[in-house]
């Protein structure tokens, strides 16, 4: 009686689900922990091809061994737990270092910036015998405290705020005090117009090296400095160029697999030498106060998009106003005409890497939620709490999109208010 099979169809349909909360754990209890394989209500065993990886926004194709596939996440317990079994990596006297200097926008580590220490960790890695470190060079105030799950060893941190903003003279020069000081085998910075491509074109100059820019993919064994060849695009991105990899490189993202197998200990760490003082000739200002409606979505931080369940759009609209966020829509909004093609979000629209995405009446198809997959946090307005959008998202409202939206236009324009008369 024990060898009997006992079905649970709940368990089934759960495993089934991809959206479910619930569904990483049922499909690796089913499967025997292989999230790619499940057993059927017939008593076949079925496979999902899918379940490998999935094609990102450059036409690249990503794995995700986090178990979260194609927009649909596991439980807050499940990621802890994914999370606890990874393996603890310290290299207590690295044999070399490779220096990245993430642009964390926004106070976070972006994609962008997960994707370079993978490579970085790739380099790091290379030869068992002689392991490397990774070191991260951070620069003014930030958020992020999970550097170790990224693969970072060691992290260098200037916050004075003379390195705050757009302030290349003197990031340059505590760069130029890492390279005498610790002198990394390579320096990884993101090729990106947020700061990291003109920063690395400066330091390859004042380094005498000629830098590898835009860089997609790097190749070799490692096991010597001159062991990596990296590809990069040239020519208005028309053609590859191949050569071997510098000592500075500018990479794109995608151009390495995320860490996600094991933990680091990101040590802080602090240089002997003062960092001499330059003499900047550039005044920041601070940032341009931009329109948050001609802001491409692509590009978007805060993104308030309508669905079905919008029926007042001139009170859509203005909330988007008064939040400061950036117009999307769903593609059934679109179609209705009362959103442009252009604000589409979804795999047939427009991918989005939001650091906060507010759906609001949008029921979740899976092609909107393929295409906000990327988003950090995504909160939910819906009226039907078992909609896929509610199970995707990670603050979830139930209630009329309308109501709601304005009551929090409300909230904001009164709290803004009484700023106004405490001043």
């Amino acid at each position: 009686m024990d060898e009997i099979r006992r079905r649970d169809p709940r368990r089934e349909w759960v495993a089934r689900n991809r959206l479910h909360p619930e569904h990483a754990r049922a499909l690796a209890e089913q499967g025997g922990g292989a999230t790619s394989e499940w057993l059927g209500p017939q008593g076949v065993m079925r496979k999902n091809p899918h379940a490998i990886g999935f094609m990102g926004p450059n036409g690249v194709k990503r794995i995700d061994r986090s178990g979260a596939q194609q927009g649909g996440r596991v439980s807050g317990a499940a990621h802890q737990a994914a999370l606890d079994r990874r393996r603890i990596v310290t290299i207590e006297a690295p044999a070399f270092l490779v220096a990245v200097v993430p642009e964390l926008s926004g106070g976070r580590l972006s994609s962008h910036d997960k994707d370079l220490l993978g490579l970085a960790r790739r380099l790091a890695d290379a030869d068992p015998d002689h392991p490397g470190a990774v070191l991260a060079v951070v620069f003014g105030e930030h958020k992020e405290d999970s550097f170790g799950e990224a693969g970072i060893d060691r992290v260098l941190h200037f916050g004075d705020e003379a390195y705050a903003g757009f302030a290349p003279e003197a990031r340059l020069a505590a760069l130029m005090a890492v390279e005498r000081e610790l002198a990394p085998r390579h320096w990884l910075l993101p090729d990106s117009p947020l700061g990291g491509a003109d920063l690395g074109r400066r330091l390859a100059l004042r380094l005498g090296e000629r830098p590898a820019t835009g860089v997609w993919q790097v190749e070799g064994d490692g096991e010597a400095a001159l062991g990596w060849r990296c590809t990069a695009r040239g020519a208005a991105e028309s053609l590859d160029i191949q050569r071997p990899l510098p000592r500075v490189a500018l990479a794109l993202s995608e151009c390495a697999e995320p860490v996600d197998e094991t933990r680091h200990a990101a040590e802080p760490l602090s240089l002997m030498a003062a960092v001499p003082r330059a003499l900047s000739r550039i005044e920041d200002l601070g940032q341009v106060a931009v329109d948050p409606a001609g802001v491409a979505l692509a590009e978007a931080e805060f993104i308030l998009s309508g669905g079905n369940g919008v029926k007042d759009w001139d009170a859509f609209h203005h909330a988007a106003k008064v939040l400061g966020a950036t117009e999307g829509a769903s593609r059934v909004a679109v179609d209705d005409g009362f959103m442009a093609r252009d604000r589409q979000v979804g795999a047939t629209g427009t991918w989005v890497t939001a650091r906060v995405y507010l759906a609001a009446g949008i029921s979740g198809a899976i092609q909107h939620l393929q295409g906000i997959q990327s988003c950090d946090k995504v909160v939910a307005i819906n009226m039907d709490p078992g909609c896929d959008m509610i199970k995707r998202a990670d603050l979830a409202v139930i209630g009329d999109a309308g109501e709601i939206l304005s009551a929090l236009v409300a909230k904001v324009e009164q709290q803004r208010g009484g700023q106004r008369d405490a001043a």
